[in-house]
């Protein structure tokens, strides 16, 4: 079955490819939350195929609507007028009511013979009926003639979520789509659902959004199942680039494995990554830094202090801020960059940032679940860098349930011996195979992370 595109290939994946051809869809939300910038996405990414009609009633005049869309990119003057046609329903209405757009409409579908037809806003039409069973009898009819003429209706209106219950026309309609948004702290997000699509599979719950010049980017929410089919994977480990913690891991990370290195801050964790993304581009292995901590002037400066270079073309620096981000946008532009320069080797710095970007635990799981589970397929090894509020003892890394996704944890904390600050590295899991348990002290040099050698049992004699 053909589909309906949306301009938006976010929206389209949602909607398992569009809307449903010949249906009537219902595209509802607050002020604001972008209805007539996706109904206008509806209208030129369909008018190459056929005549589009745009239909505003009392809410706002359609030469508003003509003016605020010609901002947008995707807006194509040369179609208005030819494939795009721009008419008013609300004289039609206010002088005739209910009865009146349908004249109005009958007149419109003979002349324009439109493959897509938009009414903006069709909640407005319901308060000039006289009764429930009139406007009831008016939707009724409504559709019958939509119907009879093999026409993609799209319905704007002002809707809550909760109205689906009590406005006649959530039942008419074959499709919603509901726009909201979700206020956490000072953090806004924009989440688009679909509530119903007759006929089709869809993509359930919330899907984040940015309203842009070019319309609406959809984010579909990343929510993979448990994948048991087989695939292959290299038997060759990669180096973690401190051959000491090669050694302390049986021989260093398994291909597509994920890596949790967990400690207090400044203790080391953005130097494990690098010696892990620059010993793979040594060996040949492209590498992605998906960091939130440093800008890239920060990291050119780090890097240089070590005898490295973001120049070699080796590894990539995906440098986002925390501040205004979404999570379902940067796993995707982390995805669409490990594909672009088919990385092997991925350096998350750092997870706590994420967490606050997700503003909900259980959705960065998912997210997480989701991403390392195709990191994992595509032989991607990924590493994870936790930031932890102790500087000493630690007692748990596990409250955002990473270490139990991770196949390795690598423990970095600050220990007093003699009266002496040093830092001490402890493997704590390594899945399938063996490792050393022990705490070995390590120190940052010129030439990076050197481990030593154990420390004494009397170190953590308290």
């Amino acid at each position: 079955m053909s589909r309906v595109a949306s301009g938006s290939t976010g929206l389209d994946t949602v909607l398992a490819g569009g809307l449903t051809p010949n249906s009537i869809n219902l595209i509802c939300g607050h002020p604001g939350s972008g209805k007539t910038i996706l109904a206008q996405q509806y209208v030129f990414e369909n008018a190459p195929g056929g005549t589009v009609v745009y239909l505003s009633t009392v809410s706002e005049p359609y030469e508003k609507i003509l003016r605020y869309g010609q901002t947008l990119e995707f807006f194509d003057a040369a179609q208005v007028g030819s494939t795009v046609f721009y008419e008013d329903l609300g004289e039609a209405l206010v002088r005739d009511g209910l009865d009146g757009v349908l004249a109005a409409l009958d007149t419109l579908l003979k002349q324009r013979r439109p493959r897509l037809i938009i009414i903006d806003s069709f909640k407005a039409i319901g308060a000039f009926a006289d009764s429930d069973s009139d406007y009831r009898r008016f939707l009724h009819d409504l559709a019958g003639k939509l119907s009879a003429v093999a026409v993609t209706a799209i319905w704007i209106g002002e809707y809550d979520a909760e109205d689906a219950a009590r406005y006649p026309e959530f039942a008419v309609a074959d499709g919603v789509i509901y726009l909201s948004t979700r206020r956490t702290v000072e953090r806004e997000t924009r989440l688009l659902s679909v509530l119903k699509q007759r006929g089709s599979g869809f993509a359930s719950g919330e899907h984040a959004y940015r309203i842009t010049a070019r319309g609406l980017k959809v984010f579909p929410r990343l929510a993979d199942v448990y994948d048991a089919s087989n695939y292959l994977l290299d038997t060759e480990r990669a180096s973690t680039g401190i051959p000491a913690l090669d050694e302390a891991l049986s021989d260093g990370y398994w291909p597509g494995s994920a890596t949790l290195i967990a400690g207090a801050s400044g203790i080391g964790k953005t130097l494990m990554g690098l010696h892990f993304l620059f010993a793979g581009a040594d060996a040949g292995e492209k590498g992605v830094l998906a960091t939130l901590q440093e800008n890239p002037v920060q990291l050119k400066r780090i890097v240089g202090g070590f005898g490295w270079s973001l120049n070699s073309g080796g590894v990539e620096i995906m440098n986002r801020s925390p501040v205004d981000m979404h999570l379902d946008e940067w796993v995707y532009e982390l995805l669409d960059a490990v594909e672009r320069t088919r990385a092997k080797r991925v350096v998350i710095d750092s997870l706590g940032d994420l967490v606050m970007a997700a503003t909900d635990q259980l959705r960065f799981r998912e997210y997480m679940y989701s991403l390392l589970q195709r990191f994992s397929r595509g032989g991607v090894a990924c590493l994870m860098a936790l930031e932890l509020p102790e500087l000493f003892r630690t007692t748990r890394i596990g409250e955002y349930g990473m270490s139990h996704l991770s196949d390795n944890v690598v423990l970095l904390q600050h220990v007093v011996d003699g009266g002496e600050l040093k830092r001490g590295l402890a493997v704590l899991k390594t899945r399938a195979s063996d490792h050393d348990a022990r705490i070995r002290e390590f120190r940052i040099t010129q030439d990076g992370i050197v481990l030593g050698e154990p420390f004494s049992e009397q170190t953590f004699v308290s």
